[in-house]
């Protein structure tokens, strides 16, 4: 490790603690010829695999390129930074716990529809709007309708929860 100050390669570690994450090493060093202390960060190298495109192009895994999909969609929407990274961070995740070599486009154009799925409606009409290439009107109402359909079920199995709790309440009182 060469210093940043003056290129001496020889330094002596001084501390060494978990970054607040718990992803990374922090090193405190300081540097045998100049003596001046600089930081550095040891992370696990993190194998991703190769992105195919739509067109049968290659690319490096770019997570910033999640990130600024997830942020465009969520532009205005009241979901925090955190939010949004943890989210990338999933995605991140299964892209590497595939295994695979090289993944399709699709694979994490899915997990970020699933993710904004869960994390707001409106981003994730937004981002279904661009990554599903509506043609019309029509295939953009069929969506929404789906997402609808959705929280009408989940609204009736909560009531359906909720009406037995009720029946039994009303005959304690009755009895």
């Amino acid at each position: 490790m060469k210093c940043p100050f003056c290129a001496n390669p020889a330094n002596k570690v001084i501390d060494s603690r978990i970054s607040k994450e718990g992803n990374a090493i922090r090193r405190r060093r300081e540097c045998l010829g100049c003596s001046k202390r600089f930081t550095t960060y040891e992370y696990v190298e993190e194998v991703l695999p190769v992105v195919v495109k739509k067109d049968g192009r290659r690319e490096s895994f770019d997570r910033s390129k999640i990130l600024s999909g997830i942020k465009k969609a969520c532009e205005k929407r009241p979901i925090s930074m955190d939010a949004i990274e943890a989210a990338v961070d999933r995605i991140e995740q299964a892209c590497q716990e595939s295994q695979a070599k090289e993944i399709p486009s699709s694979f994490i154009g899915e997990r970020v529809m699933a993710e904004l799925h869960n994390l707001d409606k409106v981003a994730y009409v937004r981002f279904a709007s661009v990554y599903r290439q509506f043609r019309d009107a029509t295939e953009f109402l069929e969506e929404l309708k789906g997402i609808l359909n959705l929280k009408e079920d989940k609204g009736e199995n909560k009531a359906r929860a909720e009406k037995p709790a009720e029946e039994k309440d009303s005959r304690r009182s009755s009895g």
